[in-house]
C-alpha cells in the first residue's frame, strides 16, 4: 500500500509545479490572443490537422504519408516564417506593448491634446482628408524616412497647412512625437486584412496597418465624409467626437477603441 502510495506521489503537483503551469497557460493564453486576428490562427489549425494526420499515419502503418508529412515538417516551419513574416512581426509587436511588459505612458499634455482636437474639428468641416499618427512607446523613425522632415510645434493652424490640398505633402501622414511634429507626407505600411466596408479609403488602411505594427495613435478624416475615425491597437473606431479624441488622447479611452468587426476586418 506505501509503495502505490509514493507512485501517487509523483501526481501530486508541488508549489513549483503549480507555478510553473500557471505561467505556461498565461503565455499560451496570450499567444492565442495575439494570433485571433491574423492569418496565423488559420495556420496553427492546419499545423494541428497535419499532425493528427501524422500520427494517426504512424499508428496505421501508413509509410508514404508518414514520410511526406516529415518531408513537408522539415521545410514548412521556414516556408512558414516567410510567408507570414508581417504577421509574426506584428504579434511580436503587440506582445512587446503588452501591459505586463510595459511601463505606464505618460499623459498628452492638455495643449497638445487641445490643438490636435482643434485641428481635426477644422480639417472635418473643411472636408479635407487628414492622417495623424501620435507616437507613443514603439517610435516611428522609419515612417519619419518616408517623409519630409519636419520640426514645428503642433498646431491647429498647422496641420490644416499642411493637408491642404494644394500643398505637396497632404497626401502622407503627419507624424507627431511629444508635442512637436517630426514629418510630414509620411507613407505608412497598409494593413493585409481585407476591409469588407467599401467606404474605407487608402487612410483608412493606412492608419489600421500602422496601430497594428505599432503603439501609435492614428486619427483619420476623411474628404468624403469629413467623419472622424481613430486607429489603436490594430482596431478603427469610426465617427468619433472631440470628447471622445480627447478620452483616447488622455489615456482614459486608448484601451476601449471599439473593434471592427471580424467579418468587416477579415473581409
Amino acid at each position: 500500500m506505501s509503495r502505490i502510495w509514493q507512485q501517487l506521489q509523483f501526481f501530486r503537483p508541488g508549489v513549483l509545479d503549480i507555478v510553473e503551469i500557471a505561467i505556461v497557460a498565461v503565455l499560451i493564453y496570450r499567444l492565442l490572443i495575439v494570433l485571433q486576428r491574423t492569418r496565423a490562427i488559420q495556420m496553427l489549425a492546419g499545423v494541428l490537422l497535419l499532425a493528427g494526420t501524422y500520427f494517426a499515419s504512424r499508428i496505421l502503418n501508413l509509410n508514404l504519408i508518414r514520410e511526406i508529412l516529415e518531408a513537408v515538417f522539415q521545410y514548412g516551419a521556414i516556408a512558414a516564417l516567410v510567408v507570414f513574416q508581417p504577421e509574426l512581426r506584428s504579434a511580436l509587436a503587440r506582445l512587446g506593448r503588452n501591459r505586463i511588459f510595459r511601463v505606464v505612458n505618460p499623459l498628452h499634455s492638455i495643449q497638445l491634446i487641445d490643438e490636435l482636437v482643434e485641428g481635426v474639428e477644422q480639417l472635418s468641416r473643411s472636408k479635407t482628408g487628414a492622417i495623424i499618427a501620435i507616437e507613443q512607446e514603439v517610435g516611428l523613425d522609419e515612417y519619419s524616412q518616408t517623409g519630409s522632415p519636419e520640426r514645428a510645434r503642433v498646431s491647429a493652424h498647422m496641420l490644416n497647412t499642411i493637408f491642404a490640398p494644394s500643398t505637396p505633402l497632404h497626401d502622407g501622414a503627419v507624424l507627431v512625437r511629444g508635442n512637436d511634429i517630426v514629418a510630414a507626407g509620411a507613407i505608412l505600411p497598409l494593413t493585409q486584412y481585407a476591409l469588407s466596408d467599401k467606404t474605407l479609403g487608402t487612410r483608412h488602411r493606412a492608419a489600421i496597418g500602422l496601430s497594428e505594427e505599432t503603439d501609435a495613435i492614428v486619427i483619420v478624416v476623411s474628404e468624403e465624409t469629413s467623419r472622424v475615425s481613430v486607429a489603436v491597437g490594430g482596431r478603427l473606431e469610426r465617427d468619433v467626437d472631440s470628447q471622445r479624441i480627447r478620452e483616447i488622447l488622455g489615456g482614459t479611452g486608448s484601451e476601449g477603441v471599439k473593434p471592427l468587426a471580424v467579418s468587416q476586418k477579415l473581409g
